[in-house]
């Protein structure tokens, strides 16, 4: 039997999910018609839209629906730039969607650099707004509140503080963080907030975006009058509905997954596996781990022939195994190429990081042993 530990990725979509859209695909109705089908249809979406807010604690009515966490993003950084932001400020280690998105504008990007676990400089951040140029525009920022390859949780609401005092606007990234531990935007002093559905249990190609007061969102994608003018387009309510019944049961998070990663972890380390982000705030369900001399396709492919299914960091490379420019960023070196990123989910038992570590330290000895032998 196959064990899959790759829920960064994508996650399992809950029964709770699956049975919120089926009701919905088996009714008709456009959620912008008046007559008894469309109001149906409406208030199934309005009240998935009061289940995605409750998840972030947001108001229902900042809630914009989008086709996933990348376009959710996207929004974000064009509405600011739209703004008049003529320069962006994104963390090393922002999702790929994030860091591309923004080099396509036509504005100048600064990386904010991380320390070595990964967590954001806010001494940097603070000196560089304390310089900023009104020529620039607003400070925009980027900082994702949990990074999707090593778990580490970001200061976010100190970076929004930080950003605040400079008049300038935080886009937090949370589709990592949102159904794994407690998320609250306005807490967190975001004025922009991305989440997603398949992360947390729900349908993929569905996101959402909310946004405070003091961000000014553009419209992106045109048509008509949908999400109260600011996407166009037929709202995708069977992925909406699922989105909602996963954010209601996602409330729960994942804090009983973090003793069975960290026994893992101790097997590992005691072979001299390092674990990346050890001494910061980390997302319960996620391992990334590197092993000198022991790359990471190796890993994956070895586990793969197992039974189990892991990765060596995102998953929105095209498929491709290479040396995550996440650990680059926090100055690992040679073992940013040694790492793999295990990742648990909702229906993820102890049985089956158990599993993982066995056959992880299995592939390992064979793998020692060969190195000994073309010594």
């Amino acid at each position: 039997m196959s064990v899959y530990l790759d829920h960064n990725a994508t996650t399992r979509v809950r029964p709770e999910a699956i049975a919120a859209m089926t009701a919905v695909m088996q009714a008709v109705g456009n959620p912008s018609s008046i007559h008894a089908a469309g109001r149906t249809a409406r208030a199934a979406m309005e009240q998935a839209r009061e289940q995605v807010a409750a998840l972030i604690a947001a108001p229902a009515s900042t809630v914009v629906f989008t086709s996933g966490g990348t376009e959710a993003n996207a929004i974000a950084i064009e509405s600011a730039v739209a703004a008049g932001a003529k320069r962006l400020i994104v963390s090393a280690i922002e999702h790929d969607s994030v860091q591309e998105t923004s080099r396509v504008l036509g504005v100048e990007v600064e990386v904010l650099p991380v320390d070595a676990d990964g967590v954001a400089d806010l001494a940097w951040l603070s000196e560089r707004l304390a310089r900023w140029n009104t020529a620039d525009g607003k400070p925009f920022v980027a900082m994702m509140l949990a990074n999707n390859e090593i778990g580490v949780i970001q200061p976010v609401a100190e970076a929004a503080e930080i950003v605040r005092a400079a008049e300038g606007w935080l886009h937090v990234d949370a589709i990592q963080a949102a159904g794994k531990i407690s998320v609250d935007s306005r807490a967190l002093g975001a004025d922009t907030l991305s989440v997603s559905a398949h992360k947390i249990g729900g349908p993929q190609g569905v996101g959402a975006l909310t946004f405070g007061p003091r961000a000014t969102l553009s419209r992106r994608q045109h048509g008509g009058g949908q999400e109260r003018g600011r996407r166009g387009g037929t709202e995708n309510l069977p992925g909406i509905s699922g989105f909602g019944a996963a954010a209601k049961v996602a409330k729960a998070g994942l804090a009983a997954q973090q003793a069975c990663r960290d026994a893992a972890a101790s097997r590992m380390q005691a072979v001299g596996s390092v674990v990346m982000g050890e001494a910061a705030p980390r997302l319960p369900n996620t391992l990334c781990i590197a092993t000198p001399g022991y790359t990471s396709d190796l890993q994956v492919m070895s586990l793969d022939l197992a039974g189990i299914m892991i990765s060596a960091g995102s998953a929105c490379s095209s498929g491709k195994v290479k040396a995550s420019p996440v650990l680059s960023a926090m100055g690992q070196g040679e073992l940013a190429a040694c790492a793999i990123r295990v990742s648990g989910g909702w229906d993820t038992t102890v049985a089956d990081w158990d599993r993982f570590a066995e056959a992880w330290l299995e592939a390992y000895a064979r793998h020692s042993a060969r190195q000994k032998e073309t010594a």
